[in-house]
């Protein structure tokens, strides 16, 4: 597993970040407080408070794949 912390400022982050991590096979899970949404769900990530920085959780075997590919988002 591997941790970062993100900011999506704008409905475009949102949709640009999705785009993204919907192509990574593995699990990937947003943690807001005590709320935790999947990170492939616009309608879970629209629930969660944006306006604070995001915890991202990557599970899988390749994590760095999708890490590179995420660098405009870190907090």
């Amino acid at each position: 597993m591997k941790n970062l912390v993100i900011r999506l400022r704008e409905i475009k982050d949102v949709y640009d970040f999705v785009g993204i991590v919907t192509s990574y096979p593995g699990d990937i899970d947003i943690v807001s407080g005590r709320y935790r949404v999947n990170a492939k769900s616009i309608m879970g990530i629209f629930a969660l408070d944006l306006t604070q920085p995001l915890d991202l959780e990557i599970y899988g075997d390749d994590p760095d794949s999708v890490t590179d590919k995420l660098s405009r988002f870190l907090a």
